[in-house]
């Protein structure tokens, strides 16, 4: 037979959780402003550093959050795989869409700094600051 918490037992657990997510929330928001100081800027790899504690208690959060609220902790494997491997797939597009929007703005600003070159006049023709109106009439 299955072992089934208690409702005590189970709200306990729920509120456990709860401050558990807060606590990483914390920690996520204390890291944030951490890296947001002016006085680190010269030390990137304690930004990267940060933000990659940033990135790890995300995903704790949200493997927590799975496993736990939307109990895929206490599901078959198929199902659990079934749920999971679709977050990753989403996570793999977001990556590429990012990547894809960067090189599409970089092209952007390559093309925007050509069309701002000014094309120089061709051999034998007057500028615009040469041509008066002596040299018209002339």
């Amino acid at each position: 037979m299955a072992n089934h918490l208690s409702y005590e037992d189970s709200v306990k657990g729920v509120w456990k959780g709860l401050g558990l997510l807060a606590i990483v929330t914390l920690a996520e928001v204390f890291l944030s402003l951490g890296k947001a100081m002016e006085s680190l800027e010269e030390y990137t790899w304690v930004i990267y550093g940060l933000a990659f504690l940033i990135i790890v208690l995300s995903i704790y959060k949200a493997y927590f959050i799975i496993y736990e609220f939307m109990h895929m902790g206490y599901e078959v494997r198929g199902l659990a795989l079934s749920v999971l491997l679709p977050v990753l797939l989403l996570v793999w597009a977001l990556v590429a869409f990012f990547n894809e929007g960067s090189a599409w703005k970089n092209n952007r600003e390559e093309i925007n700094e050509r069309d701002n070159i000014e094309a120089e006049a061709p051999v034998g023709m007057l500028n615009e600051d040469e041509v008066t109106s002596d040299a018209l009439l002339g």
